[in-house]
């Protein structure tokens, strides 16, 4: 699903990553992990296309392509999802208008077809009693005033209805209590079709995920067993 060869990746001229090779197969639970300031994060930046980071030399292939020099727009159109660390707050923004922006461009993107309204409100009704979120979230600014654990909880939401093929999850347990933990391991067990790449720094919700490899990342560079 994801291949990374000799990447060497640099922020305003510091260099942060060096040749850095990575294999996701498809279907993976693969756990990313390492102290801070190893690397984790700006490893994910340079998958997922952040503007702000240089890749110097080297390569990523997502699902087959070579999406090195491609912007963020179409690597999450092509099916690659972040759920962030720290999310931005977007007042003027209603969750429900961006959710059904973000669904109608992925499904003209993969079928060149409009998403109908039924279609949306239908599968959006499902997530929400799933994951319990009340409605009144929906017409809410993108979260203003939203807490930690709520904000994680919207993220699932989003993951859940996009459907990534590969989702990348920036230590979605932070700051999330047990019960949280475990809905929401039960529903990345649950996405077989999603192969994930997740960070976290806790053993309990890493043995719930059962990881399928580990990657060490420590002063930009793999480590190598």
């Amino acid at each position: 699903m994801l291949e990374i060869k000799n990447l060497y990746v640099s922020l305003n001229k510091k260099k942060l990553l060096t040749d850095i090779n990575l294999v996701v197969n498809r279907g993976a639970r693969h756990l990313l992990t390492g102290h801070n300031g190893s690397g984790k994060s700006t490893l994910v930046n340079a998958i997922i296309g952040n503007p702000q980071y240089t890749i110097d030399t080297g390569s990523i292939i997502f699902d087959g392509r070579n999406i090195t020099n491609e912007n963020t727009t179409t690597r999450a159109l092509m099916g690659i999802f972040l759920g962030a660390q720290n999310v931005p707050e977007i007042p003027g923004l209603t969750v429900l208008s961006f959710l059904k922006h973000t669904l109608s461009a992925h499904k003209h993107f993969q079928t060149g077809k409009g998403l109908s309204m039924g279609e949306f409100l239908t599968n959006l009704e499902e997530a929400c009693a799933e994951l319990k979120i009340p409605k009144d979230w929906l017409n809410r600014s993108i979260n203003v005033g939203f807490s930690g654990g709520e904000r994680k909880r919207l993220m699932l939401l989003r993951l859940i209805l996009t459907k990534p093929i590969f989702a990348i999850l920036d230590e979605p347990d932070s700051g999330a209590d047990s019960d949280f933990q475990q809905q929401m391991a039960k529903i990345i067990n649950g996405m077989k079709d999603t192969t994930f790449l997740f960070i976290s720094h806790q053993p309990t919700f890493t043995e719930m995920i059962h990881p399928t490899s580990i990657t060490t990342l420590s002063d930009g560079k793999i480590m190598v067993k």
